[in-house]
Formats: structure tokens, sequence, C-alpha cells
């Protein structure tokens, strides 16, 4: 893993803006200056230069859109890999098949190069055949360069991939088929494997990063959204609109859990708000506190289908066939929301199949948000 190494801090003048002793103020297409002042933290540092913030902006030079990212975009980037599962498809559009979720993360900021290497390590789980369930670790590293698009009163700062530097380095730990573990490093078989480690890494985690300004200040997101777009921000989430966590569809294959979120309840007298519909036989819902989730997912990926190791704080069953909303006053913390298709916990079981390797595969599509 590399070394954290931290940006510069915001009172760093940037390239091409104007200097502080001067006295002067941009004239009002001073684009490059604007550019500099589209992370609202960083603007703070050059009020007195009297920067038009919102006015209409040029192409900013090379140097200044290295500035941005190094400065803003470098330090937001693992915080957010952090937070959440990242859902994992063979290809894009696809119902998700399983979720990998980053542990360790860092970044060193190369100047020379004008880049960004963004070092990562978790563990996941998935579905697939001939494999079955299987639970996995990976790590790598990925490098990113800055760009910047510039949409009306908006600024929009990516951090674009570049190369893979190293990895992914991807070990299966679990396979539930016994016929695929036996012969897991043999030729053909050794291909679930390396289909899901390039999976990891070149359908998500090579997404890159957004940041956009407007006068509303800054939203980040993972992954490169093209104006006009805008990543949404719990914690702006006003009484008359909902943030969402997770919009999305997953094969919930027999014998299978899913682990969404976590989700964060960030204060009291917000809720947490699903929405559900299933294709398929019933399966049960369970809310759980993250401490409770982290130790369930981790018996999961290891091949346990064991019931909660704590409490489960709401939740129900989702009936076959069927959609429903859902609102949970949680306190606040941090929660996963489970999926369950296994006989191991909840209320349900799945059905039994008269017909050998029967799977009773549920396709269930849900919204999670935070509201009050």
């Amino acid at each position: 893993m590399l070394a954290p190494v931290p940006t510069r801090s915001a009172d760093v003048t940037p390239p091409d803006a104007p200097s502080k002793k001067s006295g002067k103020k941009p004239p009002k297409r001073a684009t490059t200056a604007r550019a500099a002042f589209a992370v609202g933290a960083i603007a703070a540092s050059f009020s007195v230069a009297g920067c038009p913030c919102l006015e209409s902006i040029v192409n900013p030079s090379p140097a200044l859109q290295w500035w941005l990212f190094s400065n803003f975009g470098a330090s937001r980037m693992c915080p957010e890999m952090l937070k959440t599962g990242i859902p994992l498809r063979l290809q894009n559009g696809q119902p998700a098949i399983g979720r990998f979720f980053p542990n360790q993360c860092s970044y060193a900021v190369d100047e020379g190069r004008r880049t960004v290497a963004v070092s990562f390590a978790g563990t996941g789980y998935g579905y697939m055949t001939p494999a079955k369930r299987i639970g996995f670790t990976v790590s790598g590293t990925v490098e990113l360069r800055p760009s910047i698009q510039l949409a009306g009163d908006k600024a929009y700062v990516f951090g674009q991939f570049n190369r893979i530097i190293s990895g992914p380095t991807f070990q299966v730990g679990y396979i539930e088929n016994p016929v695929v573990d036996i012969a897991a490093n043999m030729p053909g078989i050794g291909s679930v494997a390396n289909l899901f480690g390039n999976q990891v890494v070149a359908g998500e985690l090579t997404r890159g990063f957004t940041v956009v300004n407007s006068d509303k200040g800054n939203d980040f997101a993972l992954g490169i959204l093209p104006p006009p777009q805008v990543p949404q921000h719990p914690f702006d989430t006003t009484a008359s609109e909902r943030y969402t966590f997770a919009n999305e569809t997953i094969d919930l294959h027999q014998n299978e859990r899913d682990y969404l979120g976590p989700f964060e309840v960030p204060e009291a007298g917000k809720s947490l708000f699903l929405t559900l519909s299933n294709q398929g036989p019933a399966v049960d819902v369970m809310v759980v506190n993250r401490f409770t989730g982290d130790q369930w997912r981790d018996q999961y990926q290891r091949g346990m289908l064991a019931p909660p190791p704590g409490p489960v704080v709401a939740g129900g069953p989702l009936n076959a066939n069927a959609s429903d909303g859902r609102r949970y006053a949680l306190p606040p913390g941090s929660y996963y929301v489970v999926l369950d298709h296994t006989a191991a916990a909840g209320l349900v079981n799945p059905p039994q199949s008269l017909i050998p390797l029967a799977d009773a595969m549920c396709r269930i599509s849900y919204i999670a948000q935070l509201g009050e």
C-alpha cells in the first residue's frame, strides 16, 4: 500500500491566480481565476482578490487543473470509497451479482507527472456459474489524472482514470461449489478469479471522481458525471426532498444474501426509506447496525450461512412477486439492509425445488433513501 501523502493546504496560491499583493481585481472574464475558485474551501482563501466566482469561464490552464485536483479532489477519494459497498456487475446495465467493500485506501500525489495514485484493498462476495457463491479479497493501485469541464454556472473537476499501476491481486477465499473449489487452480477454472478481479477494478474502481461547484457549494461523487448531472449529498437533504443512497437492481440466488449499504442516518429525525420490487420468491429484509453487519458479512464471505451475530433493529418479509414501500425511523448511525434468501436467518425459507440444481432466483429492484 502507498503511504498517504497529504495535499497542500488551501492557502497555497494556485497557478494563474492574481497576486494578493497587487491589490488589483481580475477582469470580469478572468476565467482561469474563476476556475481556481471552483472549490469553495479554496475560494475563501482568495476572496480578497475579488474573484467573480460565478462569471463565465474559458478553459483553465493545465497547471491550474492540476492545482485544483491535487488540493481538493485527491484527499476526498479515500473517504468516499470507504463509505459503502460497491455493486459488481458482469456488464454495465446488468443486475448486480455481488459487492466489494474497501477497507483500506491511501493516495500519493506525483507532482512531476501530475497524477494521483490511489491504492485500495478490501473483501467481497458474488455469484457466478459454476462456482456459485464466492468470497474474495482484492487489492490494487490505480492512477488518476485531472481535467475540468465548465458548464453554465458550474465547474466540473474530474479525477479521470489513467492506468492500473499494480494488481488487481485477487484471491478467492471461499467457493460454494466443492468441485470448483477442488479444481480452483486448474486452467479454465482459474478464469473465475480473473473475471471477478478484473470486474472489481475495470468495472467500478477505475471510475475516478467528480467535484461539481456552483453557487450552492461543492458536491462530490465517485465516477465521472457529465454535465448537467450533479452528485447528491445526504447532509443537503431538506424536509421536502430525500437523498438517494442507491437505486439499482440485483439478482439474488437461492442460499444467497446481499448486504446493501452501509447507509448513514446522520441525525435524529431522519428516516431510512426503502422501496422494493420483487420478481421471484419471498425473501427477508433485515436492518442491522454496521457493527453487526460487518461481522455478519465477514462470516458470509467465508462461507458461513449463520444468523445475525447481533440484533435485527427493523425489517420484515418482502413477499413473492410484490412491491412495497417502508419507512424505518432509526437512531443516528450506520446501517446495513440485508436481503436474505437463505433458511439460516429471518422468517422466510427459500422454496425447495424438486429439480436437481434448480435455482429459485429473485430479481429485486430497490431504492434506499434518507428523509424525514
